[in-house]
């Protein structure tokens, strides 16, 4: 089949559930979507409310505190809130890219160089089988590593160890700084290289058909396309440009003309942070219209399935920074409708 980039644009948010709300719950949405970006408390809560058809916030902190959600460095080295198979696997999978940040990194700076084997059994006497602030790690370690600041002994340990963040962090309208747990711990579990043509399939499911390169671009790990290209059970296609396009059998395809209703989601949301270009749910000129000098500078609005402006909480309120364009009269209805159920959203 030959996907055009509308096509591509349905296709994904049918498979993201934004075209239409579902009727499930945020453990499985986060099993689909294979985990949701979590960099800030709030995007989470934002993106479940728009493929929810019935969504309590406070579904999410139960989670966190029961521990069948859990927020941990994964993908593309940023924080998501995951389920606890995929918090014990991804990370493992993920450490060549959290091996390049310790290289670059200059909020580590020289503390890269010390012995990692020494260090990391260091983290492990600081940090043992409980629950340690992130102020507190950094100045344990530093009493042991004076040469090094409080700060990037921290960010060492998270980047060399497996942590999760442990609630109140990420809790619905619950303040709390960064506390850190060793995940085995704290999910009674073991680390574990996972299944990665299961993973591939998965991401597929929810974010295909889509190139060796996006999935890439959705983990930032490297060498993907032998991968890919050793599943003899995925159908092949191809974009209007001629690239080939990876799906797995049986997925489902959206028409191009599916109507696609207005949506409010975080400042990043991995349907548009999850492919090489970037372009299947914004024009280059939008996306750049987001970008300030060290990410995006507000949340997204979507409409017809495009990118279409930026939106901030204000005192709980939804308050419009900029549209891209006119809106039709029937989009503004849209815009309206979804503003009023977000705002009941950050009123719970």
């Amino acid at each position: 089949m030959r996907f055009t980039r509308q096509r591509l644009n349905r296709t994904l948010l049918l498979r993201q559930h934004l075209l239409e709300r579902v009727p499930s719950d945020p453990i499985s949405i986060c099993d689909h979507l294979v985990g949701l970006q979590a960099q800030e408390p709030m995007p989470p809560y934002l993106s479940l409310a728009a493929r929810l058809t019935d969504f309590d916030p406070y579904d999410v902190s139960r989670a966190l505190e029961d521990r069948s959600l859990v927020r941990v460095l994964s993908l593309r080295d940023t924080i998501h809130l995951h389920t606890p198979g995929d918090a014990l696997t991804l990370p493992v999978w993920a450490a060549p890219v959290r091996e390049r940040e310790i290289k670059v990194s200059q909020s580590i700076g020289d503390a890269r160089e010390l012995d990692r084997a020494a260090f990391r059994e260091a983290v492990r006497e600081v940090i043992g089988d409980d629950e340690v602030p992130v102020r507190q790690l950094g100045a344990s370690l530093a009493e042991r590593y004076p040469d090094h600041t409080p700060s990037q002994l921290g960010q060492l340990a998270r980047v060399t160890e497996v942590l999760v963040q442990v609630p109140p962090r990420g809790c619905w309208k619950h303040p709390g700084g960064v506390t850190y747990a060793y995940a085995d711990s704290w999910l009674d579990g073991e680390l574990a290289e996972p299944d990665v043509p299961a993973v591939v399939r998965r991401y597929l499911r929810a974010f295909g058909p889509a190139t060796a390169a996006d999935v890439t671009a959705w983990t930032s790990i490297t060498r993907l396309g032998p991968v890919l290209k050793a599943m003899d059970d995925l159908e092949q296609h191809e974009d209007e440009d001629g690239r080939l396009l990876y799906d797995v059998a049986g997925a489902p395809v959206a028409d191009e003309d599916t109507p696609a209703p207005v949506r409010l989601l975080g400042a990043y949301d991995n349907v548009w942070l999850s492919h090489q270009n970037r372009d299947r749910v914004t024009t280059p000129e939008a996306r750049k219209s987001w970008m300030g000098t060290n990410g995006g500078i507000g949340n997204t609005i979507f409409v017809n399935g495009w990118l279409a402006g930026i939106w901030r909480i204000v005192d709980d309120k939804v308050e419009i920074d900029r549209l891209h364009r006119d809106l039709t009269r029937s989009e503004r209805a849209g815009l309206d409708e979804e503003v009023a159920r977000v705002e009941e959203l950050l009123a719970r």
